[in-house]
Formats: structure tokens, sequence, C-alpha cells
């Protein structure tokens, strides 16, 4: 006698688990222009490579004793390889209840879930594909009492965040628990129309402050991730979402215990872009494209821009130098001439805790007149927010490069040079600093003087102009208080000799960095 009985009925369960909650609920959810669970697995992962786990899970039905269904629980885990390289990845099946939490006793993903353990127990990326609601009030009454908030709670999402590489994909709408973990990310990214991401949704929004608003207008994409920067990146569609997943993943490492990856290079080491002689303009006070000035240093097609609709008077992005991995911080002289507003800082801090880390170097191309001022920048504790960019910039233990492009002013211009390190900066011709710029420095500074003069603005200029005679980055070279100044052609050889040189620190400071990693 076999046990061919009991096969068949692990199949036939198995058959239930894949049909999901079934040909109506997949239609209505395909009309909505979004990819099931199993599709998104079998979108991202390498073909064949999924091996699930709980596939049993779920509620089932007997009648006369005799198996006659299983709702398969709506969440899907399991382990898989990305480009070979192994990582656990789960998430919600809308397709039932809706994605709400199943609310057994163990949890197969979301917070507190297995797929959470099995990253922090094999020290593997985790992938959390979210497409669900989180709790129920209806719970309740099933449960037959009320428990408190947090019974699956956030400590192992917490703790992951000074692990491994986690990544969060919205890919449809999550309130509760899934929006709280989507935030609880490396990085985070969403699909533009068919994504939505909020504390609670419409239904309590309305009956909580009587404010009628649909699910877009309340956590769409533009809300979520250009105005607010709940979520980092936003994409056209699922198949877009997959690609940048994998190309974020390709700058991690697979756990703070090992160094990125690193890639073979076929941009020469010693490639001098003419136009970068002439990209600065002569006259202060007009712009230039900072984003094509990084492209042009960095390993040909390597940029992978973090956060860009968001905070955009500084730009974050990863990138290679001679096929290392370093993380790359540049302001942007195209939005607020380069200062720092409250939302930059927040994002330069995020970016900065990501970097160190994950043991990635990082670069500065610096352009920033310092902190914005302003009575709209006070109330917006820019102040604060700057500070705490330069708190944090303080206790990295990553090597960083310092570039001044042209300006470097104030605190924010000290939040971009290795205080604790070697402290290597280096300028361009067009390069200068100081606590403050000559135009505002000078009005404060010279007051009296200048309202005692017959032409007050005269007198101005000529201020200006016998100071700027210090200003020169030569002179500051000459007493090796920058290291060098250089030849703009000269930027990404000087910064892969340099990036080449710190390997060997690099790969003697791996392990955990902070108790509870990258902070939200």
């Amino acid at each position: 006698m076999s046990w061919k009985p009991e096969a068949d009925e692990l199949d036939q369960r198995h058959r239930w688990a894949e049909a999901l909650g079934g040909e109506e609920s997949i239609k209505r959810h395909h009309a909505q222009g979004r990819l099931t669970v199993r599709e998104r697995i079998a979108g991202l992962l390498d073909p064949g490579s999924f091996h699930e786990v709980g596939k049993l899970t779920g509620n089932a039905a007997y009648t006369g004793g005799k198996l006659a269904k299983v709702v398969p629980a709506p969440y899907v885990m399991g382990l898989g390889t990305l480009a070979g390289r192994q990582i656990a990845i789960g998430g919600e099946d809308f397709t039932v209840r809706g994605g709400t939490s199943w609310g057994g006793t163990r949890r197969k993903g979301g917070q507190g879930g297995f797929v959470e353990d099995l990253a922090h127990e094999y020290r593997i990326p985790l992938i959390n594909l979210i497409d669900g609601a989180g709790g129920t009030v209806s719970s309740a009454k099933k449960r037959g009492y009320t428990v408190f908030p947090g019974v699956h709670g956030f400590e192992r999402s917490v703790e992951l965040l000074g692990e491994v590489p986690v990544i969060s994909a919205v890919l449809g709408t999550a309130a509760g628990g899934p929006a709280g973990r989507a935030i609880l990310s490396h990085w985070s990214v969403m699909v533009i129309g068919t994504s939505q991401i909020f504390a609670a949704g419409p239904p309590v929004v309305e009956r909580s402050l009587g404010e009628k608003v649909d699910k877009e207008a309340l956590g769409g994409a533009h809300v979520a991730v250009d105005l607010a920067g709940t979520v980092d990146n936003v994409v056209a569609n699922e198949t877009a979402c997959f690609a940048a997943i994998k190309r974020f993943l390709s700058y991690m490492p697979q756990n703070v215990w090992q160094l990125p990856p690193v890639l073979p290079c076929d941009d020469p080491v010693d490639r001098r872009d003419e136009a970068l002689l002439g990209i600065v303009p002569r006259e202060r006070r007009q712009a230039y494209d900072m984003k094509k000035l990084v492209t042009m240093i960095v390993d040909r097609d390597s940029v992978f821009e973090i956060q860009p609709t968001f905070g955009r008077s500084v730009i974050t992005c990863l990138a290679r130098m001679d096929g290392k991995v370093a993380g790359v911080i540049a302001n942007n002289p195209l939005v607020y001439g380069g200062a720092m507003d409250v939302k930059a800082a927040r994002k330069q801090t995020h970016f900065m805790e990501m970097c160190d880390t994950f043991h990635i170097p990082l670069i500065f191309l610096v352009d920033v007149p310092g902190f914005m001022v302003g009575t709209q920048a006070e109330m917006a504790a820019t102040l604060r927010e700057g500070m705490r960019a330069v708190y944090v910039g303080l206790q990295l233990t990553v090597p960083m490069l310092t570039v001044v492009i042209r300006k470097c002013y104030g605190m924010a211009g000290m939040g971009t040079t290795d205080k604790n390190g070697l402290d290597l900066k280096i300028a361009w011709p067009s390069a200068e600093w100081g606590s403050l710029p000559v135009e505002g420095g000078v009005a404060a500074a010279y007051r009296r003087e200048i309202e005692a003069a017959p032409d007050p603005a005269l007198r101005v200029q000529e201020i200006e102009a016998e100071l700027r005679r210090f200003a020169s980055p030569i002179l500051t070279a000459e007493a090796f208080a920058v290291e060098d100044v250089i030849d703009p052609r000269d930027t990404r050889p000087y910064l892969c000799r340099f990036i080449n040189a710190m390997q060997g620190k690099l790969a003697t400071s791996v392990g955990p960095k902070y108790k509870c990693g990258v902070r939200p």
C-alpha cells in the first residue's frame, strides 16, 4: 500500500493555492492593470528559481469529512534567485480578501512573518511585493477579543535594516501595516496610476475628518513620491518595476558582512571628458547641468538615481567607479541654486546612512551656497533637518571624497567633508568656499561702513571685489588647506585612483554599523 492518496491530496491543495482567489477575482485584478502576486514573483525572479514555503496555508472546507476546498492564505512567499543571488521574497495576494492579514498565529509574510525571519537567519536580501491593507476590524469578531496594535510587530523589520538589503515595491493600494513596512526599507518603488500608499484609506479619512478624497489624491505617486518622499522612486508599469528592483540590488551586497559586488569595467579609468572643461559657466550665478556632469565622471551607464523627483536641490545616486560601487551626492544648481532645503536634507541623510550601512564610499560633488533661508525655510525646520544631515555625516565610517565644483559655504558645505577620516578635498578652478558667500556676507560684516559711504552700492561692489581676491582655490592649495586643485578633465582618473586605493579599508570594516539599521 502506497501513500499516493495523500500525495494526490497535496497536489490538489497546491492547485487550489495556485488558483489564488479564483478566476473572477483574477480577472478583476487584471482589469485594474495589475499582475497577481504569483505573476509578479515569476516576472522578477530567475526563471524556475522560486521555492515556495507555506503553500498549504489557508482555510479548508470539509464535506462529510472529506476535503472540499481550500482558500489560500493571502500571502505568497519563499526563496528564489535574482541574477543568481539568493533572496527572500513575498507579497500579499490581493485576489484573496484584498490581501488583508490572514490572522494566523504565525504569519507567512508581512511584519513579524516567516519571510522576514528567512532573510534574517540566512542573511539574504528581502523583497516585499506590497499589495494589501493589513489588519481589519472584522478580525475581532472572529477572535472574540481585540489585541493591542503591533501584536505582529515591526521588530524584525527594523532589525533587518541593519543586516540585509530590504526592497519594497508598492504594487497596489497599501495601508496600515503593509504601508508601514514599505517605509521600513532601504529603497522603495511604486507604479504610477495603479499604486497608492497611506496610513489609512479614504473611508477612514472621511469618517474621521469629513474629508472626501479618492485613493490617488490621498496617496498616489505625485503625493507619495514627488511631494512627500514617502516612496523613493516611481515607474511606468510593473515590468519597469522589476527592472528597477534588479538594478538597485545589483549595487548592494548580500548583507552587511560582505562588500558590494564589483563588475568588470570597460570604461577607461583614465578617460578625460573634454566637455568638463566648459560645463561650469564663468558667470557665478549661472546654473548648469549637474546630472550631466555626474555621468561624465562615473562609469558609463552606471548611474541609478534615488528619489529623483524629491528634494531636487541635491542629487543622490548609486554609480560605479572602475567597476566599484560608490554613492554620489551632488548639489543641483538648477534648483534653489543648490541650497539645501528641508526635503534635500532628509534625502541626503537617508542616502548617507544607507551607503554607510552597506560599505559604499561616498563622493560629494559640491556646489552648495548653504542652507535654504527665509521665513518658509525656517518654518519648515530647515536648520534642524540640515544639522541632522551634518550630524549623520560626522558619524559615517565609510571613506568620503570631496570635489568642490563651485560653491562650498556654511554648515551645508561643512557636511560634505570627511572630518573624521582622511578629509581629502579636491577642487576645480571654479571652486570657492567660506563661512558665507561674499555677496551676503559683505552686507552683514561691513554694514556700518556701507551705510556711511557716499555711494553704498558702489562700496559694496568694491568690498566684494577686494574679498574675492582671497577666494582663489590656488591660494588655499598653497597653504595645503585644500589637498589639490585639478583640471576638471582629470576628475574621473583622480577619483578612480582613490576609490581603488580604499578597497582595503572597506574590506576590513565589514559588519553591522548601526544597532537598528538605517532610519526610515
